[in-house]
């Protein structure tokens, strides 16, 4: 099964590796011998669905999340593998369309307006003067 991230980028079922292990959480007997926990991972590093640009972009900015170019995400949410299955698809687009988005505009350095500025200086010898008032009497 293909998934779509965008108009622009699908990945191919072939590149997409599954793995199931037992979930832990409610459930009941069930629990025990079903595999309904999904693990859904995607090389990035090797994917023949990516541009060199979109491959450069995705190892930057999922750098954390990657391990040796390899996305993965869980899903245990759900009792049914099918619903964690339908999860899994849907983070792992997730992540993928995050991390192509293109960055937003940058900060805009501003410099604090002179009220702020004077309030902030009145504040602080307010509480200096608090601080002084504590003192014993004598006591330098």
């Amino acid at each position: 099964m293909d998934l779509e991230v965008s108009p622009e980028l699908t990945i191919p079922g072939a590149e997409l590796r599954w793995r199931f292990s037992r979930s832990s959480g409610p459930g009941g007997q069930h629990v025990n011998t079903s595999d309904s926990r999904v693990e859904l991972s995607w090389n990035v590093s090797s994917s023949l669905a990516l541009s060199n640009s979109q491959r450069l972009s995705l190892l930057m900015r999922l750098a954390p999340r990657l391990i040796t170019g390899v996305v993965t995400v869980t899903a245990s949410e759900w009792r049914s593998q099918l619903r964690n299955r339908e999860l899994a698809l849907a983070k792992l687009a997730e992540v993928v369309a995050a991390g192509l988005a293109p960055e937003g505009p940058g900060r805009r350095a501003t410099k604090p307006t002179r009220g702020s500025n004077r309030r902030r200086l009145d504040a602080k010898k307010q509480r200096s003067a608090t601080k002084q008032q504590r003192k014993r009497p004598g006591a330098e």
